[in-house]
């Protein structure tokens, strides 16, 4: 056992091999009681040594329904003190070493730090301190409330990035270099905090997995979401009604109002989720986020920070093959879905079928609906930053065996290949028994080469070449603007 020293007092982790593991280590106090809907408040600290093996509690969720809670491990453990922080070191006594933060996804409203295929050994054993924290989901999270601390999931964030600086040197990090690392939701929460001068600081480098600058929505959407919610509950949509009930009924509601907001896609009644369906996120407050973050990234903001950002080949297939729904899709529907998306359809048709001959409607779809989620983000954030020669673009594209090959480069296929946790069952739903090993060793490697020097292995995005990593088996290669008939289809869209 292994006794380090925190802020709030001392913890005892386990040893495993070469690597000290310490988990559920609050950085917050429970959100709960007289804290419910506020800003993150520092944890009470204590005396004597606190016992830090296990992990905490997770925030309040409602895990996947089917399919997708086969396909995506996502353990709920009930308790207040879930604001809690899980550090994997080489050396609690060692100085100086690379800093990893990593921020889960689950579009705002699953996830958590617990999830297997987020074990931090195999980066501690190549020399970072690897750091992972549960933050506020879903209502509890991210609703808007005229009356309350907004954004309080960012706030969450911000608070475990402040955690960091205080104490990952008493773990033998470097508070100087942290790289924050995320996937979708994660991915998102970490463009809207490049955005924000609150971050300042509390991040040299930054890696953006299928997310970006793009996903929040204005005060007007959340006050829709909230009157939705409010309405299934009985409530008025404040902080102090919504307080009163207990998180299992405000997650009950919660999850009648994300499907409502999947299915009804009626403007009128969701403002911008209409369109992206996710019904808890992110909202300019005009306090943490002054504008939409993509918009005060290209006018500089984040503009001292390392960036690599990038998205898997076929990201919405996880979101079409599973549930069937890319089977019932005919060309009408295509079309219908194409000019919801600002494309002209029989431009887009041309564009879709010449990179994928012989596709259906449905994989058409999923394409271009990859594109406009994903990729095109991702895009817009390495243009806002290209010629900085600090910006990185890469593509995941190893495709899965899954439903007989068509699950494809789907999102989150690669987080299992990034923390280099194959051998987890976990991952085996997505990727398949046996996913090939040497792409996850190129990822992860160039995940702790950018953490620790700032460079992944490649050139650094600009515009004449547009040079992107591509992950794949046998081989990973750079390959210079990619899916380029595509980009400037979307760029005339003005997306």
């Amino acid at each position: 056992m292994t006794v380090v020293r925190t802020r709030d007092g001392a913890v005892r982790g386990s040893t495993d091999g070469a690597v000290t593991a310490f988990k559920g280590m609050s950085y917050a106090a429970p959100p709960f009681g007289a804290r419910r809907f506020a800003g993150p408040a520092p944890p009470q600290a204590w005396d004597g040594v606190r016992d830090a093996t296990a992990f905490g509690p997770t925030a309040p969720h409602p895990g996947y329904a089917a399919p997708y809670d086969r396909l995506l491990p996502d353990p709920v453990m009930p308790g207040e003190d879930c604001l809690t922080v899980n550090v994997w070191t080489p050396d609690p006594g060692a100085g100086g070493l690379p800093v990893m933060v990593w921020v889960h996804g689950g579009a705002f409203v699953n996830g958590s730090a617990r999830v297997p295929i987020y074990d931090g050994t195999r980066f501690a054993q190549d020399g970072v301190v690897l750091v992972t924290f549960n933050y506020r989901l879903g209502v509890e999270g991210f609703l808007w409330l005229e009356d309350g601390v907004n954004n309080r999931g960012l706030l969450d964030q911000l608070a475990a990035l402040a955690w960091v600086q205080e104490n990952i040197g008493a773990f033998g990090g470097d508070p100087g270099n942290v790289t924050v690392f995320g996937e979708s939701a994660g991915a998102m929460s970490i463009g809207a905090l490049l955005s924000s001068p609150r971050a300042d600081g509390l991040l040299r480098r930054a890696i953006l997995q299928s997310g970006a600058g793009h996903h929040a929505v204005t005060p007007a959407t959340g006050r829709l979401v909230a009157a939705q919610l409010a309405a299934q509950l009985g409530c008025a949509p404040t902080a102090g009604a919504l307080a009163e009930l207990p998180p299992e009924r405000l997650l009950a509601g919660q999850v009648v109002v994300a499907q409502a907001a999947q299915l009804d896609r009626d403007p009128e009644r969701w403002g911008e989720v209409a369109l992206n369906s996710m019904a808890f996120e992110p909202v300019v407050d005009g306090d943490l986020l002054a504008e939409l973050p993509i918009r005060a990234i290209a006018a500089g903001a984040g503009r001292g920070v390392d960036v690599l950002t990038g998205t898997t080949t076929e990201e919405h297939n996880l979101f079409l093959v599973p549930t069937g729904i890319v089977d019932g899709l005919d060309e009408a529907g295509l079309r219908a879905m194409l000019a919801v998306h600002g494309l002209p359809a029989d431009e887009a048709l041309a564009v879709y079928a010449q990179e994928r001959p012989g596709g259906t409607p449905g994989q058409h779809l999923a394409d271009a609906v990859t594109d406009w989620f994903f990729r095109l983000p991702s895009d817009r954030l390495a243009e806002a930053r290209a010629g900085d020669g600090r910006t990185w673009q890469y593509e995941f594209a190893w495709r899965s065996p899954r439903y007989d090959g068509r699950l494809g480069a789907c999102h989150a296929l690669e987080l299992a290949f990034v923390f280099d946790t194959l051998a987890d069952p976990a991952c085996r739903p997505l990727a398949g028994d046996d996913p090939p090993q040497q792409v996850a060793d190129d990822l992860h490697r160039a995940w702790v080469a950018f953490a620790t020097a700032g460079a992944p292995g490649w050139a650094p995005y600009d515009l004449q070449r547009r040079p992107v990593m591509r992950f794949d088996a046998p081989a990973s290669e750079v390959v210079e603007d990619p899916h380029a008939a595509r980009r400037r289809l979307w760029a005339a869209s003005a997306r």
